[in-house]
Formats: structure tokens, C-alpha cells, sequence
């Protein structure tokens, strides 16, 4: 099962986009049907996950807590994406493309990480190579 959040309230996402996406993901990597949280925050809950989980007290665009485990109804849950949703904004304009673009690349990206992708191990090689799943937005 798939689950979307959106925690913050400044901009309007169509959740399905990210859980089609998540869904087109999980099979190209021939995930059988696991549990992937993918929760939307603003600035100050992503600044405060990051201070605590990673030590560093600013916001960023991502988070991935892998779980990669059977959760307690049997089910394999691969685990959480978080994402910044103002900071995606920020980032957005620098990278000339938009907002729904820029959350589809956080979402890829906190999703590899779930897999164990490494930004000092090929990342940016495996993002390249999804590209085709995002929308034509």
C-alpha cells in the first residue's frame, strides 16, 4: 500500500500523481505490492526531522527513513519519504523546471534512497535512467 500525506497547507498537490509515480517505481524494480509512506511538510517539521535524525539543524528538500522489514499485518514495508514541499519550491526555479516536476525528482530520489542508493554510489546514475516514469507535466 502506498500512502500520501500532505501535512502543509501553503500549496496544492494532487496526491495521485505521487502515488502513481511511486507505483510505476515499485515496478520497475519488481517490488511485490510494499508499504511506502510519502509524507508532504513545510520548512519547520522537515528542519526539526533533520536536526534529529541527521544532526543538522537547517531544512532540506528530502528525507528517507528505510525500513525494510514485515510490518506487523505481514505486509514488507520499504519505508518513509518526507518532503519539504516550500523548499521543492525554492529549488524549482533554479532548476527551470516546476514545482509538480521538482516533487516528482525528490519523490524518485527519497525513493532510491529506500532501495539503499547512496549519493556516493551511483544516485544520480539511477535517477537518470527513471526519468521515463515521470509525467508529462
Amino acid at each position: 500500500m502506498i500512502e500520501i500525506i500532505n501535512q502543509q497547507h501553503k500549496y496544492w498537490l494532487n496526491g495521485r500523481k505521487y502515488k502513481e509515480l511511486l507505483k510505476r517505481l515499485t515496478a520497475r524494480y519488481k517490488l511485490n505490492n510494499p508499504e511506502i509512506t510519502l509524507v508532504f511538510v513545510d520548512n519547520r517539521t522537515i528542519k526539526k526531522l533533520n536536526k534529529k535524525y541527521l544532526k543538522k539543524d537547517a531544512p532540506t528538500d528530502v528525507l528517507s527513513f528505510p525500513i525494510g522489514e514485515k510490518s506487523t499485518n505481514g505486509k514488507f514495508y520499504l519505508g518513509d519519504i518526507v518532503i519539504s514541499v516550500p523548499q521543492a519550491f525554492k529549488q524549482c526555479f533554479s532548476q527551470e523546471h516546476g514545482l509538480e516536476r521538482e516533487l516528482e525528482l525528490l519523490t524518485a530520489h527519497g525513493f532510491l534512497h529506500l532501495l539503499g542508493y547512496k549519493h556516493t554510489e551511483g544516485i544520480e546514475e539511477e535517477e537518470e535512467k527513471i526519468e521515463d516514469l515521470f509525467s508529462d507535466d
